[in-house]
């Protein structure tokens, strides 16, 4: 059994994520990367939850990390007409155990691929971070474009491939 338990957040939730991210945003923060989530408010967190599906991953019962999906038919779609992965952050009390990699796994896989249906997954992050572009192409990201979006920096837009490209359907 997994120690690990994951569920979509509701709005009693906003305070405790926007706690959770701040302080893992904070590196960001200290790059001077100006990502949404690196500075959010209240009401920020509240609109993610709204408008988003909004994945809580708790420790017993404890947030350890949240990752949100922007749907190609909500407010904010993706560039490719596909789930684009959007606001994920780790509680920096428990980083470096693997945290972050299981819950992004658990959303591509369990969410996005068996779930959804959907057979690929997107995600954008600032040119300029100086290692979270090389840590989504080891997990199977391509970049596919980049874009000034006028936040201060270069964003580069990545996609995976999920479900295999088949011959279609039969019949």
């Amino acid at each position: 059994m997994s120690r690990y338990t994951y569920r979509l957040a509701v709005k009693d939730d906003a305070p405790a994520l926007l706690d959770l991210t701040l302080r893992a945003y904070r590196p960001i923060r200290e790059l001077g990367i100006n990502f949404a989530a690196a500075n959010a408010d209240l009401a920020l967190v509240e609109y993610n939850i709204r408008h988003n599906m909004c994945f809580i991953m708790e420790e017993d019962g404890k947030p350890v990390a949240t990752l949100s999906l922007r749907m190609p038919w909500g407010p904010q779609p993706g560039p490719f007409g596909v789930p684009h992965i959007w606001w994920f952050a780790v509680d920096p009390d428990v980083g470096g155990r693997g945290i972050g990699s299981t819950l992004l796994a658990w959303c591509e896989e369990q969410m996005v691929r068996d779930t959804l249906k959907s057979p690929a997954v997107s995600l954008g992050t600032a040119k300029e971070h100086p290692w979270l572009g090389d840590m989504y192409v080891r997990r199977g990201y391509v970049p596919v474009m980049e874009k000034d979006l006028g936040r201060g920096h270069t964003t580069v837009f990545y996609k995976k491939q999920l479900i295999p490209a088949e011959g279609g359907p039969v019949g």
